[in-house]
């Protein structure tokens, strides 16, 4: 498929962290970029640059998604400006750390829209546009926390568990029409993601494990496109999910205590 006649891809949390290193990785490939996320100006400084650097076509909607109809107002704007749409890249999420019965319960809901009704939603209003193109994809982001409880992290790792088991069985829904499902699920990433989370910036056992934003966005474009169903980057982070599959879940558990505690 020559560049010009690539369809858009879309990707929700596109401002930073994974989302924005996708965009760039996605541009090098010569694809045309719908950009979703909630600051304005982060995403039209994204918009411009990548225009200037790789000459594709980009357009940028900043809303709040985990506000209630927000994906209907995605889908709205893609209706309206004809885009056509052949990959979807569900990369919007955030954590909320602390002791769950600590913490404020509309930051937890908020989480659970964002991280888990905001993927159905916009996966099943899309559906119907990506089936339009000869091949597309879905990309999901999880999480290595998707294979186990984490104490402090109890609501994220559930909604990212969430994701994993809709992923796999989207995945097998879709295997006879034109798109493939991928489910990406890394481990911790140098992002601003423990900042959102309000993680103990004390802490550094986390951050022993960082991989970097561009890499891992590497990884996970080349598996959206090599139609790979499940994959976790890193060696480290593989090792830790087959011993979460072998090891006593207590002490899988007090362990992640032990790496997130407060």
């Amino acid at each position: 498929m020559s560049e010009t006649t690539k369809p858009y891809a879309l990707i929700t949390g596109a401002s930073k962290g994974i989302g924005k290193a996708v965009a760039y990785e996605l541009a090098k490939q010569g694809y045309p970029l719908l950009l979703v996320a909630r600051s304005d100006a982060e995403l039209k400084a994204l918009s411009a640059d990548l225009q200037v650097k790789y000459g594709i076509n980009t357009a940028v909607l900043s809303i709040d998604l985990s506000i209630e109809g927000a994906s209907q107002k995605v889908t709205d704007w893609i209706k309206t400006n004809n885009y056509p749409v052949g990959v979807l890249v569900n990369n919007a999420g955030y954590g909320v750390w602390g002791d769950f019965s600590q913490s404020a319960l509309t930051d937890q809901l908020g989480m659970m829209q964002l991280n888990m009704n905001v993927v159905v939603e916009l996966s099943h209003l899309l559906i119907p546009i990506l089936s339009q193109e000869k091949q597309a994809y879905i990309l999901n982001i999880s999480s290595t926390a998707a294979y186990q409880a984490v104490p402090t992290l109890a609501v994220y790792s559930a909604t990212k568990a969430f994701v994993l088991s809709f992923t796999r069985a989207l995945r097998f829904e879709l295997a006879q029409t034109s798109i493939s499902v991928t489910c990406f699920s890394p481990g911790p990433v140098d992002t601003g993601f423990a900042a959102r989370a309000g993680l103990n910036p004390f802490n550094k056992m986390a951050e022993k494990f960082n991989m970097q934003p561009d890499e891992v966005a590497k990884i996970a474009v080349k598996a959206m496109f090599s139609k790979k169903s499940e994959v976790i980057p890193g060696f480290t982070n593989v090792i830790s999910v087959y011993a979460n599959r072998i090891l006593p879940k207590a002490f899988i558990e007090k362990t992640a205590a032990g790496i997130y505690k407060i």
